[in-house]
């Protein structure tokens, strides 16, 4: 959306269910990438959040510091 919120929608074990995240993709949200079942989100600040299914990418907690800010691209 125009402030940079993201609405998902879907069936959850594709990625539909980003309640987990809610808070984190209200605003700010530049890009998106995406595999089958998971999603990336990078934030005007750099930071990534990631929701989905995850051991195939919607978990990053094991890399949450490096993901925290200064990300362009992923």
């Amino acid at each position: 959306k125009r402030d940079g919120s993201v609405v998902t929608w879907g069936d959850g074990n594709y990625g539909g269910n980003s309640r987990d995240v809610q808070e984190q993709l209200a605003r700010g949200v530049q890009h998106i990438c995406s595999t089958r079942q998971a999603f990336a989100a990078v934030t005007r600040d750099g930071s990534v959040v990631t929701w989905g299914v995850g051991n195939l990418g919607g978990d990053s907690r094991d890399v949450q510091e490096q993901l925290a800010g200064g990300v362009q691209h992923i």
